[in-house]
Parts: C-alpha cells; structure tokens; sequence
C-alpha cells in the first residue's frame, strides 16, 4: 500500500497530538472492524466577530498510519475555524488536504471528521 508524502509526513511528525487539559469539548470515536480509536479534543473562544471559533485543537489515536495522519490533518483543518465552518469539513476534504489516501483507508478520513463533529457536539451540550 503506497501512501501519499504527505500522509507519510503527517504519520511521522503529526501536528497537534496529545492529551489536552481541561478541554472544552472531546469526541470519542473508534471504528470496531478496523480497531481505530480517536479522541478529539478542542478549545473554543471568540473571534473579533464574538463568534466560536476552535482556538486549540489535539488528538490521541490509536490506530494505522492512515488513522494518525487523518487525525492530524483535521486539526490542521479545523484549528481557527469558526464551529459553522468546522462542522461543514468533509471527509474528502481531509483526503484532499493529504494528497490521496489508498480506498481502503478512506473510512480513517470519515472517522477523524465523526471525531471533530463529536467534539463540537459534546462543547456545545456542556455549554448549556
């Protein structure tokens, strides 16, 4: 199975990854046919617009290569980004941003984006 350079970049050094302390909101996802497990953990604060955006964004995966490179990309995408905007991030933009991945791998890109929506809907009910 060949991967992209940009998958094998990620998988090697990944950008965001760790335990966050405190965080706002966490998304648990995992995908029982492929044993991958992914948490997704984020920060929000306000933009100058008083919107919610992600201010800080890691993860934890337990996983493949592919796993641990999606879930890297994601927070890449998604950090900055108002929660409107994160929410509409698609699996194929995840594939997209890492150059290709092979078709048996794609599901890890839909898990990372599952991760990232958990996250957002598990901010949004403790906020309330």
């Amino acid at each position: 199975m060949l991967y992209s350079k940009e998958v094998i970049k990620h998988f090697q050094k990944p950008s965001n990854m760790g335990k966050m302390p405190n965080p706002d909101g966490v998304g648990e996802v995992g995908n029982p046919v492929c044993g991958d497990m992914m948490n997704i953990y984020i920060k929000v604060g306000k933009n100058s617009k008083k919107q919610e955006i992600i201010k800080d964004i890691k993860f934890e995966t337990l996983g493949c290569v592919a796993a641990i490179a999606t879930s890297s990309m994601i927070t890449e995408l998604a950090k900055g980004k108002v929660l409107e905007q994160a929410l509409k991030i698609e699996y194929t933009d995840v594939a997209k941003s890492l150059g290709s991945l092979p078709p048996i791998k794609t599901h890890c890109a839909g898990l990372a984006v599952e991760g990232l929506r958990a996250a957002i809907e598990n901010y949004r009910k403790n906020k309330n």
